[in-house]
């Protein structure tokens, strides 16, 4: 492996360890997961912005980019906020194991975007998550409103995934990065105005809202900075050298980073009960098979 492969590999590896630990942020912050994301991505954009000012990127785009990068922008925002509500509502290893299903809802929505046909075998794994997804809402049946956040952040997720994967090669990783959180702060803004002169009392920009305490700034400053600004521009560039099945097989990896350094963070809090190790086993062996699937075929193209 060249040497400038190797250290973007391991490069990624940390990126997906960061991500890992996104979750455990979402745990440790005490502010809700609408105000958490509105101040993870007003901050992330503010800390990009110094980059891009630093590395005098352009920020020119056309009309159509834009409003692309603002659809983009609401998703990941909706993506977030489920994501951490799902945690709040829950704990961090049923968020992330659930999160996993992002890759059967891509295998869904893929041939939709680029126009191809279903591939059977993306079929069958589809019903397997969807059995590990049952085994867990069998055995974890107090936390359903947790797993329903998770779903629904696996979807958005998909979603987020495909649109950035058609724009991610021709532009700047931080262009992209700044719009999109930008865009999705913008949108939670206009919600949190809009139930602040509709809502009752305490909703929306109120007093308490802009109250948090040392330990929730230090957390977000971290989840901002380095969890948000860092890894987004991070992973989009050594996606340029590093191939899709590696990516994919690499990412993969996130829930099992998140649930290892949940249990030793919080400890029995995080322990669960054993078939949820099962369907967590199932989704993720899923996953992976879907990966080796999709990379055989590609090398069965090459050769003939």
């Amino acid at each position: 492996m060249p040497n400038a492969k190797l250290q973007n590999y391991l490069h990624f590896h940390f990126i997906v360890f960061v991500w890992g630990f996104t979750a455990i942020l979402g745990e440790l912050i005490t502010i809700e997961a609408l105000p958490l994301v509105w101040y993870r991505m007003l901050m992330a954009s503010g800390f990009i912005y110094l980059f891009i000012l630093f590395r005098k990127v352009s920020l020119r785009v056309s009309k159509k980019l834009l409003m692309i990068l603002s659809i983009a922008g609401v998703i990941i925002a909706l993506h977030w906020i489920t994501f951490f509500a799902a945690i709040k509502a829950s704990n961090v290893s049923i968020t992330l194991a659930v999160l996993s299903t992002g890759a059967f809802f891509t295998s869904i929505l893929e041939p939709i975007f680029y126009k191809r046909k279903l591939i059977w075998y993306e079929v069958v794994f589809g019903l397997m998550v969807i059995g590990g997804l049952y085994i867990i809402f069998n055995v974890e049946g107090d936390y359903v409103l947790g797993i329903m956040y998770a779903i629904c952040s696996a979807f958005l997720s998909s979603v987020f995934s495909l649109i950035n994967g058609k724009i991610a090669q021709k532009y700047s990783p931080s262009m992209i990065s700044f719009y999109e959180l930008l865009s999705g702060v913008g949108f939670i803004t206009i919600y949190l105005f809009a139930i602040s002169f509709l809502g009752t009392e305490g909703e929306g920009f109120s007093r308490s809202f802009f109250q948090l305490s040392t330990t929730d700034w230090i957390y977000l400053i971290i989840l901002a900075s380095v969890c948000t600004a860092y890894a987004f521009i991070g992973s989009v560039q050594v996606m340029k050298y590093l191939s899709p099945y590696t990516v994919m097989l690499t990412i993969n990896l996130e829930p099992v980073y998140g649930i290892v350094l949940a249990y030793l963070i919080f400890g029995d809090a995080e322990k669960m009960n054993p078939g949820f190790y099962y369907g967590a086993l199932i989704i993720l062996g899923t996953v992976v098979l879907n990966g080796i699937f999709k990379n055989l075929k590609k090398i069965k193209i090459q050769k003939s």
